[in-house]
């Protein structure tokens, strides 16, 4: 039997269809999904990971030995090596925790443990029992391993890992790895039946920086949230590469607020080309504004004096009239930034991007997203991609012009890789084969290929220089000559302005001037998409993780809103380390380590080594900020309670702050002189901002709430002001009390204390019948009952639209109406396979690869030499 090991369930899905003469058997070992198929009369497993099915982690505790030194002691109570520098105390020691008679206890946050915690032994935790449990049930029985995650560092890294926990039951089996860019049919038949071996400098590459993350992760994030934050007492994240991103993110914040602003002022006057004097309305063909030739006008006397030069002025000369041709050449090929970025510029954030990729590469519409290369490779049939993609009707018409103008031609970027292409489409896909994020993505990607194999746009470009009484004014217009790229791909593309045909000596009608005074603007500040771009060019993270460290600085709430803007606690955060380390918050430091990590997957360097380093410099940087925990203490405390302000409490006077329930982890307002005072504030789900200005009812702060898949809504937190009530609303009789002989009315309202909206019975104290109601949205009665409960039927009428829905949580109704969505759903996606079978069509014809295979030596041993 062989067994092919893949990152995901869907991808362990796919590569049973593509490769099985019949319809895989879908099976499962314990509770995990296989697929069984038989290639050439042998059977076939695939089966699916979740991702790292390994995590590293420090042993538990360090012990001291005089003949021994120092050891790490795992979980199962096994002694491993520790190499800790002689300047750290050993046993035995004045202080208790967390310290012991004969070492250091790691899993106690204690400032005191951080200098033994920079160098504690990284052991593999498993992270998915189950999985590996049904891995190594299947490796007993396996003749031969094919190891098939994604070829990159970490889908390296993932193989390995697998791979050390199958050689657990049989170290035997011959290993192999399949390296495929795409679900397509005969890209995965070729990467099977070029079969290479695993790339183990490039798993050792993923390991550092698996290891450099969580000792740089864990020792930071333990030291800021140990100085307690004057008793917010949260955890606060630090990192490796977070915090270098934050520190972007801060200094332009800084820059805008150093900015001081100058006054100018521009001079714009209106033309008219179809008459030689003004008057005239000015609202014709021909009209047109033009800026003064002096764009921008420092000295305000100096604007007057324009100005007043071209009072009553009724025409102007056209003084001269210069007309250039110039080329905009195509975009190059998408890779995972730019991609990024163009996506951002449409409103998709860059984690929802790379999860709409990954989720299109799964189903086999892209190639695989996460790539640095802009060059396609001479083994893409570029021709075969665009025939597949010309089903589309959108592209169909510009698909066949490319293809009958003969050979294609792409452009090329700078960044050239031979491990995958850049992003291009793999099969064709319409708006009703994708929802519509989905569908939008796709089509930018599929665009952009069409566009990077298609001619030069041709842009005719006009300056009309016009004198009115001596002042110079200058207008300029483009006239698209030959759309070229841009008839397929308008993205990013200003419109064009056209101008009227003026030749020189023509006089043309002026209708006065208008001068306006401006400001010089700051810089502007980062969009996700632009931050993207910057983290590229200075080495911060990689194509993988650049979007998800954004996302956590979000999550974190190191910032806000986009573009980004820092919160007073990232300043702090950000401030503090760069004035007592400020090593962790240079670019620098993190793109070196990001080398040193290239290097390993080459071959030129070695995990011991660059982990050792990397541990080395994070000890100097804590011995620099220990000593000044106090002063970070004050700062961050301080940058807390500004972020968490939201005006003054109207019975002490103190300030009032969102806060966390120790509890419930809910969101409410509470007094920052409690326990003296204990005015507190309910707050609806949903992310909460403070907002500046007092509510007009009453006179008290209001915030802003944005619940899940909502639009934000602006309350005041008193919940009795006139602005929280809400009418009740009677939506019918009540179905226990009318059994019983009674009337009641079920009565839908809200709770002025709580803000929740239920409906409950006028009887509940006898009936107890209450059921809960969505907390947005105007509810309406409509006189039904649920036919399967009895419940009322409501409406509720949010900025999606009307829902009716039955309140009843218990509802047998809601379990049918789940299992029919699941049956259309599950008929759907039958559909859609069967459609999308014929297009997977050849789109790489590549050249045939000797066929290797991995030695039978365990990747961990071979590893472990290698360090």
């Amino acid at each position: 039997m062989k067994l092919v090991v893949t990152e995901k369930n869907d991808a362990a899905t796919k590569i049973a269809s593509l490769l099985g003469a019949k319809k895989p058997k879908a099976d499962k070992v314990y509770s995990t999904p296989v697929y069984r198929f038989e290639v050439d009369g042998e059977e076939w497993v695939t089966i699916g990971l979740r991702g790292h099915i390994l995590e590293p982690d420090f042993t538990p505790s360090l012990i001291y030995k005089k003949r021994g030194g120092w050891r790490g002691v795992t979980a199962d109570g096994e002694a491993v090596p520790a190499e800790l520098p002689a300047s750290l105390a050993r046993p035995p020691f004045k202080k208790k925790k967390p310290f012991t008679e004969d070492g250091v206890e790691l899993k106690a946050w204690k400032m005191d443990a951080l200098p033994y915690l920079v160098y504690a032994p990284i052991e593999k935790l498993p992270k998915e029992k189950e999985i590996i449990r049904s891995l190594k049930n299947l490796a007993k029985k396996a003749d031969s391993i094919v190891i098939a995650t994604d070829f990159d560092r970490e889908g390296e890294l993932i193989g390995s890992d697998a791979l050390s926990c199958i050689q657990e039951v049989n170290p035997t089996a011959p290993v192999s790895r399949a390296r495929y860019s795409a679900f397509t049919k005969e890209e995965i038949t070729h990467a099977f039946s070029n079969l290479v071996e695993l790339d183990t400098n490039l798993a050792s590459a993923g390991a550092s920086r698996q290891d450099i993350d969580l000792i740089w992760g864990a020792v930071l994030t333990r030291y800021l949230t140990l100085v307690k934050f004057a008793g917010y007492g949260n955890v606060r994240s630090s990192g490796r590469v977070q915090t270098p991103t934050l520190a972007l993110i801060v200094a332009r914040e800084r820059e805008r607020l150093a900015f001081i602003p100058e006054d100018y002022w521009v001079i714009k006057g209106a033309f008219d080309a179809g008459a030689a004097a003004g008057p005239t309305p000015g609202d014709g063909e021909l009209a047109f504004v033009a800026p003064h030739s002096t764009a921008r006008f420092k000295d305000e006397a100096a604007a007057k004096a324009a100005m007043a030069a071209v009072a009553g002025a009724t025409n102007a000369t056209v003084a001269a009239v210069d007309k250039r041709t110039r080329k905009q050449q195509p975009p190059v090929p998408f890779n995972t930034t730019s991609l990024m970025a163009a996506a951002s510029a449409e409103g998709l954030s860059p984690a929802r991007t790379m999860r709409i990729a990954e989720s299109l590469y799964m189903d086999g519409y892209i190639s695989y997203p996460r790539v640095d290369n802009t060059v396609y490779p001479s083994s893409l049939d570029l021709a075969e991609v665009v025939k597949t993609i010309s089903g589309n009707p959108a592209y169909g018409p510009y698909c066949n012009q490319l293809l009958s103008a003969g050979e294609l031609h792409a452009t090329r970027g700078k960044k050239e890789t031979t491990d995958h292409p850049p992003i291009y489409p793999t099969a064709k896909a319409t708006p009703d084969d994708l929802a519509p994020a989905d569908y939008k993505l796709y089509n930018l990607i599929a665009r952009r290929f069409l566009a990077t194999l298609s001619d030069a746009a041709v842009v005719e470009g006009t300056k009309v220089t016009l004198d009115v009484a001596g002042e110079k004014f200058a207008a300029k217009g483009d006239v698209l000559v030959s759309p070229g790229f841009r008839a397929i791909y308008p993205y990013g593309m200003k419109k064009d302005e056209q101008l009227p045909a003026m030749t020189q000596g023509q006089q043309v009608a002026f209708n006065g001037a208008e001068c306006t005074k401006k400001q010089t603007e700051p810089p502007a500040r980062y969009s996700q998409g632009k931050l993207i771009q910057e983290m590229e060019k200075l080495g911060l993270g990689t194509k993988s993780t650049r979007h998800s460290i954004i996302e956590r600085l979000y999550t974190v709430k190191y910032i806000q809103n986009d573009p980004i803007e820092p919160s007073q606690l990232g300043m702090a955060v950000c401030d503090a380390l760069d004035k007592f380390a400020p090593h962790i918050t240079h670019p620098q430091m993190t793109a070196e380590l990001e080398e040193e990590m290239d290097n390993i997957a080459e071959g030129r360097n070695t995990k011991v080594a660059v982990v050792t380093n990397s541990r080395n410099l994070l000890a100097e940087q804590l011995a620099n900020l220990i000593p000044h925990s106090e002063e970070v203490k004050d700062a961050l405390a301080d940058a807390v309670a500004a972020d968490a302000y939201v005006g003054k409490c109207p019975k002490c006077g103190k300030d009032l702050q969102i806060r966390v329930s120790q509890k419930t982890r809910g969101m409410f307002i509470g007094c920052a002189g409690w326990p003296d005072c204990d005015v507190t504030y309910p707050l609806p789900k949903g992310k909460v901002e403070a907002l500046p200005d007092p509510c007009p009812t009453c006179g008290m702060p209001q915030v802003k709430v944005t619940a899940f898949r909502s639009k934000p809504r602006t309350i005041c937190i008193d919940p009795n002001c006139e602005t929280n009530k809400e009418p009740d609303v009677v939506v019918g009789e009540c179905p226990t009390c009318a059994a019983a002989g009674k009337k009641a009315k079920l009565i839908a309202q809200k709770n002025p204390r709580t803000l929740k909206r239920f409906i409950r019975c006028e009887n509940y104290d006898e009936c107890g019948v209450g059921y809960p109601l969505p907390q947005y949205g105007v509810i309406t009665a409509t006189d039904e009952v649920c036919e399967h409960c009895g419940a009322p039927m409501v409406i509720v009428t949010t900025n999606r639209g009307p829902w009716k829905l039955c309140p009843n949580f218990s509802c047998p109704g809601k379990e049918i109406e789940a299992e029919k969505k699941a049956a259309a759903k599950e008929a759907k996606a039958t559909e859609k396979a069967a459609k999308k079978a014929p297009a997977k069509k050849a789109a790489a014809k590549k050249p045939a690869a000797k066929k290797t295979t991995a030695k039978k030596t365990a990747a961990k041993k071979t590893a472990d030499k290698a360090e």
